[in-house]
Parts: C-alpha cells; sequence; structure tokens
C-alpha cells in the first residue's frame, strides 16, 4: 500500500496536475481576499461598475485569442520536437493577436468615448483595456502545449500578487474604484512580459521569418473556432452587463458578489471535466461498457461532493454573504440561496456534455450551445424587470435544465442506434 501510494505521489502527471491545481487554487482565493475589501471601501454600486467593465474585458479577450487557446495549444503539443515549426506556430499566432488586438483597442476606445452608457465611466473602461494588452502577451497557450505547467503557475502567482498588492495599497477611497480593473491588467502585462521575453530566448524565435500568407491562412482556418467560443464567452460575460444597463450597477455588483461565491463550485466542475474528459473519451471508444460504468463512477461521486457543498452554502448563506458584504446581507443571502441551483444543475449538465463530446456530436453541441446562449440572454432580458436579480438565476437554471433535456435525447438516440 505504502509502495503504490509513493508510485502516485512521485508519478510524474500527478506533480504536474499538484501544480497546476495549486495555480488554480490561487485563482479562485484572490478574489475572496479582494472582494470584501473592495466592496467595504467603494461599495456595491461602484463594485458592479467595475465587474461590468471586467466582463467586458474578458470578452473580448475571445477576440484576441483568436482560438490559440484551442488550435493554438494542439498545434503546439503536436509539433513540439519541431523548433522550426514551433517557431511559426508562435511568431505567426502573435502577430494574429498583434493586429487584432490594436483593432480591438481602437474600437473599443471610440466607444467608450462615444455610447452615453460607457461614456460616463470611460476612464474606467478604458484602464480596463490593460487586461486585453496583458491577454495578448500571455504565453500560457504555448506552455500548455509543451506541458510546463510550472511556468503557468508561476504566471499565475506573480500576476495575483500584484493585483492584490496594487488594490491593498491604492485602492483608498470610494473614487478609487476606477483602477480596480487596471491593477489586474497590470499584473497580467508584468508577469506575461518577462515570460514571453524568456520563452523567445530559450527558444531562439525570430519574428523576421514570418510569412504574410502565413498571417492570412491562420486568420482563415482559425475563425470557424474563434467564432464559436464568442458564444461561451457570452454567456459567461454578458448576464452582468445585461444587469447593469437593464437595472443599474447596484444590482450588478449584487449579481456579482454572489457569483463570486458560487464560481468556486462552478470553475471546479469545468476543471473536474477538463481532467476526466479524456479518460472518458478513451474509454467509451475502446469498452463501451467500461467507459459508461466509469463515467457513471467519476460524475457520481463528484456530484455528490457538489451536492453536500451547495446544501452547506444554502443553509449557512447568511453567514458566507456576511463575509463579503456588511450591508444587504438578507438580500444576498436570499439570492444565495437561489444561485446554489447553478452549479448544482451544472454538475449534471457537465458530465452529459462529456458523453455528447465523447461520441463526437460537435455539429449538435455546437447549435445547441450557440442557441442556448441567445435564449438564456433573451430570458435575462424578460426576466429582470420582474424578477431583478433574482431573474437572472431563474434563467441560468432554466437554460441548464433544457440543455440537460436535449442531451438526454440525443444520447437516447445513440443508444436506440447502438
Amino acid at each position: 500500500m505504502l509502495k503504490l501510494f509513493n508510485k502516485i505521489l512521485f508519478h510524474q502527471q500527478f506533480q504536474k496536475l499538484s501544480v497546476y491545481g495549486f495555480g488554480q487554487l490561487f485563482n479562485l482565493v484572490t478574489p475572496l481576499l479582494v472582494v470584501p475589501y473592495i466592496v467595504s471601501v467603494c461599495g456595491e454600486e461602484n463594485f458592479g461598475k467595475t465587474a461590468v467593465g471586467m466582463a467586458i474585458a474578458f470578452f473580448l479577450i475571445v477576440f484576441i485569442d483568436f482560438g490559440s487557446d484551442i488550435i493554438g495549444v494542439r498545434e503546439v503539443a503536436v509539433n513540439r520536437d519541431n523548433p522550426e515549426v514551433l517557431n511559426k506556430i508562435f511568431t505567426t499566432t502573435y502577430v494574429v493577436k498583434g493586429i487584432i488586438l490594436l483593432l480591438v483597442l481602437t474600437v473599443a476606445s471610440i466607444i467608450f468615448h462615444s455610447f452615453p452608457y460607457f461614456k460616463s465611466e470611460k476612464i474606467m473602461f478604458t484602464l480596463g483595456l490593460s487586461v486585453l494588452i496583458g491577454q495578448f502577451l500571455n504565453p500560457t497557450w504555448f506552455l500548455q502545449g509543451i506541458e510546463n505547467v510550472k511556468w503557468i503557475t508561476l504566471l499565475n502567482i506573480v500576476s495575483k500578487c500584484i493585483y492584490l498588492v496594487g488594490i491593498f495599497f491604492t485602492i483608498k477611497k470610494e473614487s478609487d474604484y476606477i483602477y480596480i480593473n487596471l491593477w489586474w491588467g497590470l499584473g497580467m502585462i508584468v508577469s506575461n512580459f518577462l515570460v514571453f521575453i524568456w520563452i523567445i530566448k530559450k527558444h531562439q524565435f525570430s519574428f523576421l521569418m514570418v510569412n504574410k500568407d502565413e498571417v492570412f491562412k491562420h486568420i482563415r482556418n482559425d475563425f470557424s473556432m474563434f467564432s464559436s467560443q464568442i458564444f461561451v464567452s457570452l454567456q459567461l460575460y454578458a448576464p452582468v452587463v445585461l444587469i447593469s444597463y437593464f437595472g443599474n450597477n447596484l444590482m450588478a455588483g449584487q449579481y456579482r458578489i454572489v457569483e463570486q461565491i458560487i464560481v468556486i463550485f462552478k470553475t471546479y466542475i469545468f476543471l473536474f471535466f477538463n481532467y476526466v474528459f479524456p479518460r472518458v473519451c478513451y474509454l467509451i471508444e475502446t469498452d463501451f461498457k467500461r467507459g459508461l460504468k466509469n463515467w457513471i463512477i467519476y460524475n457520481g461521486v463528484n456530484f455528490v461532493f457538489v451536492t453536500m457543498g451547495m446544501l452547506f452554502f444554502h443553509i449557512y448563506s447568511y453567514e458566507i454573504v456576511s463575509y463579503f458584504n456588511p450591508t444587504n446581507r438578507y438580500v444576498l443571502s436570499n439570492l444565495l440561496e437561489v444561485a446554489v441551483f447553478v452549479p448544482l444543475i451544472l454538475a449534471i449538465s457537465i458530465p452529459l456534455k462529456q458523453l455528447v463530446l465523447a461520441y463526437n456530436y460537435k455539429r449538435f453541441y455546437v447549435y445547441l450551445t450557440s442557441v442556448m446562449v441567445l435564449f438564456n440572454l433573451l430570458a435575462i432580458v424578460i426576466l429582470l424587470p420582474k424578477f431583478q436579480v433574482y431573474g437572472v438565476f431563474y434563467s441560468l437554471i432554466a437554460t441548464d435544465l433544457i440543455v440537460i433535456i436535449f442531451y438526454l435525447y440525443q444520447l437516447k438516440k445513440n443508444l436506440k442506434l447502438s
């Protein structure tokens, strides 16, 4: 037994997973440290404004990445032993990202200084564009391809430390909220730039060899993946923007506080999906019965864990929100009692998504995802005036329930065909 434990403990993949998990844990802990301080100094309404600015920046990141977080990772992984090809992938990707960055920064700046909704907070929104510069420099996609999790973890830690220091040492009065997103961006810029330069020197990459035809080919080939990622990003970041636009910034702040609590389990569910998914695909392909059995065991245990966590959040909702905000505790507590159903339903829909993708129903998945994202956003706009922030969580819950029904229908058809 001791030998087995030591074998697992010192296994290379286990060590990589532990290092990667530590970095992700650092990402989850940072908001728990920062949010209560920001809310106490700047107030819920101003926190809501920064949440809108951050959501817009995170949505625009999809344009900057342009599919490199998926296609780029795969290309680097496949060609990791070919320095010449790696040079072409790295340099071409960054040239494409640079072109898109300039376009996005130009268009976003014009919008922020022209449209009334953005113009009133143009300084905050403009400073938040630093996040896009940081993401442009971000070499995580390349590090993932070569499986260098240590540097990915280091990036996370340095970036978040700069953010924490900036927040606690510069945000001292209510009006300082305009600098909150800037510090997130500065943390990304500094950490990503240092590793970006390190990668260039280590691998001796040169941008002098970039071919114009390769750049256009890259844009053309990766466009479909980029367009599909837009819908995923909309689902994640559009709700808080819609709340602010059709409601107010106070409601956006309340949503963001509650969402920041449940995002701990949402992130865990997505990480669990990424870790288990390759194994499920392999077993389904090679041994259907064994694959289905392992799928039930993996996700059954995971569902029990998530259920226990959400039950804890539901019972102690008042005590939990009290940590984040000393005012409006009863409102936030009631919101949290509804919001806990979002991770609970995700713990069902994500495993079903595993099976759908394992059976290679990519077209069905992309079509269903795009339609349901649009349905979700429309439902938020309709429900928000009557149910306020509750309406947002109602729409998220209803959308995932409908997705589950369609997943089950598609999987049932597959079982009949089998």
